[in-house]
Parts: C-alpha cells; structure tokens; sequence
C-alpha cells in the first residue's frame, strides 16, 4: 500500500483526493489546519485518513512526511520550499501544483542526489498549458518546422448562464489571489518588440479575444500573465518572434479592477480600527473626501462620467453604500475581498468554466501553418467545479505515475517531457478534459 500524504483540504483538494482514493493501493492521508475541511473531503473512507496540521509547525510537518512515500502539497505557495526540503531528506516525492520559485529550484541537486522527484507546475495554468502546448511544438519539430509565434490565453470563468454579476466574474478560487494578480507586472514579446508592463498598467495592455463556447462566440478581454519570456527556454522555441502568456476575463472586468487598484482598494497596508465605518465612509477616505458628494468626487477623482460602466460596477458592489465594513480591522483588500466573496461567489448548481486556447505559427522549409488548441471545460452542477478538476486531477494523475515508477526523473522537474505530459493527458482526456485542434496550411 503507497501511502500519500495531501497537505491542504482547500477548493482543488476534493477533485484530487477522490482520483487518489479511487487507486485501489493507496492509502490517503489529508492534513488541514481545519480538520472537519480534511474530514469533508475523506468521509468515512477505508483508507483514508484526516489529519488536523498547523502547518507553522515544522516538527509536525516532517513527522507526517517522514511517514508518507510521497506528499502533495496544495498549500500556499511560500509553504512548497519547506515541504520540500522535509522530503528530499526522507527522501520522499513531492508534487505540486505552483510555480516553480528560486527557493524550490535551489534544492534540484540535493533532490537528484537523494533520487526524489519534486513534481511541479502540473495543474491547469501552470499545468495543463505546459502540456498542451509542448505536445504540438514537438509535434511541429518533429516534421522539421519551427514555431514562429505563440500565443497562450487561459481564463477560469463562470460559465455563459451563470455570468449574472456585471464583472463577469465569480469566484472558484481565492479572491485574493485572484486580486493580487492583478497588480502583477507582465513581460512578453510582440514580433520581436520587448515589452515590460509595470503593474499599475496592466490593464491598459488588454485585447479582444474571440472563442466558440457551446456554439457562440463570445468576446473575452485578455491581458498579459507575468512574464513570458523565460517560456521561450522551456518550450525548446528561442527562435520565435512571439510569446506571450495572457489571461482571459469578461468585458468589464478591466475597466473596474484598474480603477478599483487607482482608489487603493488593493491596498495591503493593515489598517488597524475600521470599527463603525460604512463603505461610502472608508471609499471617501481613500480618495481624501469628506462623502457628502461621493460620487461626483469619486467621477472626478477616476475621470469617469458618474453614469459610466465602471461607476455602477462600484455602485453595484456596494463601495459607494452605508452599510458597515465585514472587518473591524485589516488592509483595504481584506474588506474588498470578503465584499466580493459575498456578492460574486457562485450559487448552489451553478457552473463555472476553464478556457484555454493556444495560437501557434509555425513554419516548414516549404510552407507556412497555423495551429489553434482550444479547451471549454465546465463544472459539474453541484458537483466539481471546473477548476478543482483541472487543478487537481492532472497532479493527481502525476502522483499516480511516479508511486508505478513511470516518471523516474529526479530533482525539480516540470511536465513539458512526452514522458510525462503525454499519459497524463491521455488520462484527462478519458475523464472529458480534452482539447480541439485546428491546423490549417497559411498562405
């Protein structure tokens, strides 16, 4: 029996442990900081357990790794570094869903010399993305073309149905994150043009972006996801003269998060007593005014008609109201994302939806194509969401292969081999994940 240690029972952890339980020689181990979000997830499973973990505690944490053949690791990302260097020296793999940062990439000798795989990056987005695209570039390589351009866009959404708030957006995922990544710079190449976007002008760099979804299509905003450009070195395409990662959202959603970071609502500064103020009253004082005009000072202060799009999208959610902040302290996000969790949170049923779409150029000696790889992937009413199953189930599948010894590829590695991407996308395409391709011959 491989034992499997799951630290974290957040909203991708239910997907992905019931893929593990269902392996008939695993046992299962989930450890939350809240043990009844852990024992949710296990139920009353032959074998699975629930553990309550204060991850803080590293005795704790080592004592539980040490006791696993390999450890997932769905907790914040600041967490992966020490969850790793625990199970390089029990000599136990890791995978995980994250970026891979300078402190994870650092212990890649050890983790070789200690024959552990540190598994990462094998989610959706990073994930999924990786996998998709490099299964065509190899594709193309492999005939003797080249990839010219590439152009990725990935977006977790609700679906058309369940798009009922004007933002265009609710949340299956943390909404602080998700407002964080807001304020990220972003870096790409545009037809040989570096381009660096400073945080604060994220929006301004946006396009429109067509997909097909369930025989419509419909027009998506996309914006620049961080930096692009060391992708280049990975997918094996230095040559190219594009690349660029983006991210997609509905209309309306960059228009008011710019002009929600231009108030200072994504401010993290922790603000000590808030008790008693209302949200006009806290808006007003973001903008240095006493609340008697909010509105028409707040049209002024943004340079926005007080009837334009964005100021009903303050209006509506409730940033121009009386009633009293949810915090009696905290920084200006903290009060916005609970406002948000409260009003754009999806309802009992309702779907939420994963897109991703590649746009390849590629170029032969004799001719010239272009290649389109698209993903529409939806909830399950009152079951998984889209982003738990396309987060969770591919690194799931990956712990799969490494405890059958089919990924032996020590030290910190990410999923862009045909030995690793190739059956774990095999798989989620048998569990309905899957993409379509269009390759058509460019004149």
């Amino acid at each position: 029996m491989k034992k499997v240690l799951v630290l974290g029972a957040g909203r991708v952890a239910g997907a992905h442990v019931r893929y593990l339980l269902n392996q008939p020689d695993f046992h299962v181990t989930v450890a939350s900081r809240t043990l009844s979000k852990a024992q949710d997830i296990v139920q009353d499973h032959p074998r699975g357990a629930a553990r309550q973990l204060d991850s803080d505690d590293e005795a704790a944490l080592e004592r539980l790794i040490s006791q696993a053949d390999l450890a997932v690791s769905l907790l914040p990302y600041a967490y992966h570094p020490v969850v790793a260097k625990y199970c390089v020296k029990h000599r136990v793999h890791m995978v995980t869903t994250s970026y891979v940062k300078e402190t994870m990439a650092a212990l890649d000798r050890d983790a070789r010399a200690a024959g552990v795989i540190l598994l990462n990056e094998i989610g959706v987005d990073p994930g999924i993305d990786h996998m998709t695209a490099m299964r065509v570039i190899h594709q193309v390589q492999a005939v003797g073309g080249e990839i010219t351009s590439f152009t990725s866009w990935c977006g977790g959404l609700p679906a058309p149905e369940a798009n009922t708030n004007p933002l265009g957006y609710k949340f299956s995922w943390s909404p602080r994150g998700v407002l964080l990544a807001s304020k990220n710079s972003a870096h790409y190449l545009r037809e040989r043009q570096d381009v660096t976007v400073p945080g604060p002008e994220l929006f301004n760099h946006r396009w429109t972006v067509p997909i097909g979804v369930e025989g419509q299509v419909i027009a998506f905003e996309g914006y620049p996801n961080r930096d692009s450009l060391p992708y280049m070195q990975t997918y094996g395409i230095t040559t190219a003269r594009s690349m660029f990662r983006g991210t997609l959202r509905n209309v309306g959603w960059c228009d008011t998060l710019s002009k929600l970071i231009e108030l200072g609502w994504l401010d993290e500064t922790p603000r000590p007593d808030l008790t008693g103020l209302t949200f006009a009253q806290f808006t007003a004082r973001l903008i240095g005014g006493a609340g008697k005009r909010l509105q028409t000072d707040l049209a002024g202060r943004l340079r926005i008609a007080e009837d334009s799009p964005v100021m009903r999208n303050l209006i509506w959610l409730g940033l121009l109201s009386d009633n009293s902040l949810p915090l009696p302290r905290g920084a200006a996000i903290d009060i916005l994302t609970a406002r948000m969790l409260a009003t754009m949170s999806y309802a009992p049923g309702e779907r939420d939806m994963l897109l991703m779409q590649h746009q390849f150029q590629a170029a032969y000696p004799d001719r010239q194509e272009k290649i389109v790889s698209t993903l529409v992937d939806f909830g399950i009413p009152h079951g998984d969401s889209s982003m738990a199953r396309t987060v969770g189930l591919p690194a799931a599948i990956g712990v799969k292969m490494i405890l059958a010894g089919k990924i032996d590829l020590p030290g910190v590695q990410i999923p862009v081999v045909p030995a690793i991407y190739e059956p774990v996308l095999a798989e989620l395409e048998a569990l309905g994940i899957h993409f379509s391709e269009v390759w058509e011959s460019v004149i």
